[in-house]
């Protein structure tokens, strides 16, 4: 069906167009609009192309990882200057011996222990050294586990039906409508599978003992959720920690919100649960060569069963249509995170019953995308941030509201953008609050059929709000907003 409708090559020469803005390629003045030529002519060739400049992109951020490491490692600075004074020790030592020919034994004695100490010495930081750096030679890669999981997502195009009837199946067995949902899930885990389920202060959730098998992550890239290696260190906000198992132990924040708390409940339960369909769906992938990404994609799928067991597919698209995709009151309806409500709302793809088709984005205050769900003819950068326009970056400035814009690129192409700041948790008094910014899109032509196309009247749809994909790609030459030079031909 993908060859069929051409979904495969609009990804491709996406790609393809996001690689012609790469400063890399500034000297070429290589134009995005010859990338469905390409695609075209040669899409074995334009496919490795996209595949030599991952390779690239993955070695560069693991020489500036590096560089970074010999700029501001406090082991590196201190060892360099005990090297320094160990030479120095040692230089002084020998001139003494050297210059000075009439030294009592005693003394000569001396100098000889300082050289054998210092020498000593020096030869330990050295070995440390050696050590320090041989730690931190990085695995090289041609494509970044995320990136794999990506491509798989999209292929897929967000939705599996196998998992889909396998959820509905284990919420059916659960009783989730007569019971209540933690308790239906916490009975399942502990009775079924002889897990025991523990609330503990923040700290002790967040931080596992070295060694132990943590919970699954719960936000990498988009619906991708994956075990973190056992010691493994995470710069993800705490709550993606949360989940671990020590023990026959599944250690939960007492903090966690409920929606929260039942999302990583409901993931544990498919994991155990559902195993062998996702398994399945993994080993037929092709696009997942890597340890690493068939281990985080095996997550994504058991935070996929999740969402299908907390949102069955038919009551939520129901819902969603008499409400009109109203975020804010399927949140309310469902009680689901407002992401959680995101996220579900981009797998209703199934065939006959679907849903609009939603773009997703999640970017973090410095503009990091750590979301990412792409449409035909609105690529979500991979390699950077998107136009400042986008209101998913203006939501940061009224945290918990919803904001929305028709916008319209230079291709005359027009895009509703629904986007609303939230707080990934509880944060404490004197802790940095964690905002992450999420935003769904769609092509204009389905904002009727959604609560924010009415604020769009027929004079405001003429003046929407004109913005571009990225710097280097936009053609809007008088930009005020400008952050990059232009690359494309005009």
């Amino acid at each position: 069906m993908e060859e069929l409708d051409g979904a495969a090559d609009r990804r491709l020469i996406d790609d393809l167009g996001e690689i012609a803005a790469s400063p890399t390629f500034q000297n070429l003045k290589v134009s995005p609009q010859s990338a469905g030529e390409l695609v075209g002519r040669h899409p074995d060739w334009a496919r490795a192309l996209t595949v030599l400049y991952r390779t690239y992109m993955d070695r560069d951020q693991t020489v500036i990882a590096l560089a970074d490491r010999l700029n501001q490692d406090p082991f590196l600075s201190a060892a360099v200057h005990r090297m320094l004074t160990n030479v120095a020790s040692i230089r002084s030592a020998s001139e003494i011996l050297e210059s000075v020919s009439d030294i009592e034994p005693d003394q000569r004695e001396r100098f000889h222990n300082i050289l054998l100490t210092e020498s000593d010495q020096l030869s330990s930081v050295a070995e440390g050294l050696a050590a320090f750096f041989d730690k931190g030679v990085a695995p090289t890669r041609s494509i970044s586990p995320n990136e794999e999981i990506d491509d798989f997502l999209q292929e897929h195009q967000n939705h599996f039906p196998e998992l889909e009837t396998a959820a509905e199946a284990l919420a059916s067995s659960l009783n989730l409508k007569e019971q209540g949902i933690t308790t239906a899930l916490s009975e399942m885990i502990e009775q079924r599978y002889g897990l025991s389920i523990t609330y503990a202060a923040p700290e002790s959730a967040q931080r596992p003992k070295a060694g132990s098998k943590r919970g699954p992550k719960a936000d990498s890239k988009f619906g991708s959720a994956s075990r973190l290696k056992p010691g493994a260190k995470s710069g993800s906000h705490p709550l993606e920690t949360n989940g671990a198992i020590q023990d026959k132990r599944m250690v939960l924040a007492e903090a966690l919100p409920g929606p929260t708390r039942r999302f990583l409940l409901a993931r544990t339960a498919a994991e155990l649960a559902l195993a062998e369909p996702i398994s399945g769906i993994i080993e037929k992938s092709s696009t997942l060569t890597s340890a690493e990404a068939r281990r985080r994609a095996t997550g994504a799928l058991a935070s996929y069963c999740a969402s299908a067991m907390l949102l069955p597919y038919d009551r939520f698209l129901e819902q969603a249509v008499k409400l009109r995709y109203d975020i804010e009151r399927l949140r309310h309806s469902f009680d689901v995170s407002l992401e959680q409500v995101c996220h579900r709302l981009v797998t209703l793809r199934k065939p006959g019953a679907e849903g609009i088709p939603f773009a997703f984005m999640r970017v973090d205050p410095s503009g990091y995308v750590s979301k990412r769900y792409a449409l035909p003819g609105l690529p979500i950068p991979r390699y950077g941030g998107a136009c400042p326009l986008w209101p998913v970056y203006r939501a940061f400035q009224t945290p918990g509201m919803v904001n929305c814009s028709l916008a319209a690129f230079p291709n005359n192409d027009r895009f509703l953008f629904v986007a609303c700041a939230v707080e990934k948790g509880a944060s404490a008094y004197g802790q940095h609050r964690p905002l992450l910014s999420i935003m769904l899109a769609c092509e204009a032509l389905y904002a009727d059929q959604t609560v924010y196309g009415d604020t769009f009247s027929t004079a405001t749809r003429d003046q929407a709000l004109a913005v571009g994909p990225t710097c280097r790609l936009c053609t809007r030459e008088d930009c005020a907003h400008r952050q990059e030079d232009l690359i494309v031909a005009t």
